[in-house]
């Protein structure tokens, strides 16, 4: 035990709904989880065989697609025990332990790379002739290895603050994953100053990375509107909006989950299935079906795979 606590096993309760839906959920989210690993796997493999995809903005698209792919796949095929195995909630505490930070490595890792993912762009878009020097391949590898860092580091922090309490009593954990605000409910201490710390700790990084990320693309939105050609802005605004939208998805429910004042009810469980299961999903929708480059790049690997196969 990391605190001495009397605990063993956890048990996640999953998400509320009549029991009359499992099989459909099961279905479901299983349908989702697949095409998330697929897709991600298939941006990967694209990038990798296409040299014209081997540019600073693409070698960070595949450390989200590697996160995404890992970032579902740390919490859904818990989920689907809980929906199909009775008493498939069961988790060991050690394993609650590995899943959490495992969770908010991850996620916090995925902060940190739309914040560089935002600046790549405002310097490919504001610095164009400069672009190649500033964003050269020794910066891409520093700047992707400062996000996995500071992620870990990140979560490590919570891990130790949250498991270092004990762990007495109740054992289950009214979600469907080992996240903060349910386990610290079942903590046999006070958890008051912890819950500040984290809360503080969370809000640091999500809204210093949220400013970050604005002021990145009110500068770009300036440098877009100097561009001079109407095919240029379009080009350029095109490729800004997908991020935009992967990072708004991924925002919007971290912020309603994490730093909202209130308990902690129901529709929490529904907006964490948004960011857990739907936005791993939408990033390689988002980049390929909004990505010329992206589509050009499939249509040659599958020509190529055609070919082979002959």
């Amino acid at each position: 035990m990391l605190n001495g606590s009397v605990v063993t096993t956890f048990f996640l309760t999953g998400l509320p709904h009549p029991p009359v839906l499992d099989t459909m959920l099961f279905g479901l989210f299983l349908v989702i989880y697949v095409l998330t690993v697929l897709g991600n796997l298939l941006i990967l493999m694209v990038i990798r065989e296409d040299s014209h995809l081997h540019t600073p903005m693409y070698y960070f698209l595949t450390n989200l697609s590697f996160i995404d792919m890992w970032f579902s796949t740390v919490t859904v095929p818990k989920l689907l025990m809980t929906l199909l195995i009775p008493g498939g909630g069961a988790i060991s505490f050690h394993s609650c332990v590995a899943q959490f930070y495992s969770f908010h490595f991850l996620g916090s890792t995925e902060c940190f790379l739309y914040t560089v993912m935002s600046y790549d762009r405002y310097l490919a878009i504001s610095y164009p002739l400069r672009y190649s020097s500033l964003m050269s391949g020794r910066v891409c590898a520093l700047l992707a290895a400062g996000t996995w860092l500071t992620g870990s580091l990140h979560s490590a922090v919570q891990t130790t603050l949250i498991f270092h309490l004990p762990y007495c009593g109740p054992n289950q954990i009214q979600h469907y994953f080992c996240d903060g605000p349910p386990i610290l409910k079942l903590a046999c201490a006070d958890t008051s100053a912890i819950e500040m710390v984290i809360f503080v700790n969370i809000g640091v990084v999500a809204s210093g990375c949220f400013l970050l990320i604005s002021l990145s693309y009110v500068s770009i939105v300036c440098s877009i509107l100097r561009i001079r050609t109407s095919e240029g802005r379009h080009r350029a605004f095109q490729t800004c909006a997908s991020h935009c939208i992967v990072v708004l998805c991924f925002f919007v429910p971290c912020v309603f989950i994490y730093l909202r004042p209130g308990s902690r009810d129901a529709v929490d469980g529904v907006v964490t299935v948004f960011y857990t299961v739907l936005t791993p999903l939408l990033n390689p929708v988002v980049y390929t079906l909004r990505n010329k480059e992206v589509k050009k790049a499939l249509f040659k690997l599958k020509d190529k795979v055609t070919f082979s196969q002959r």
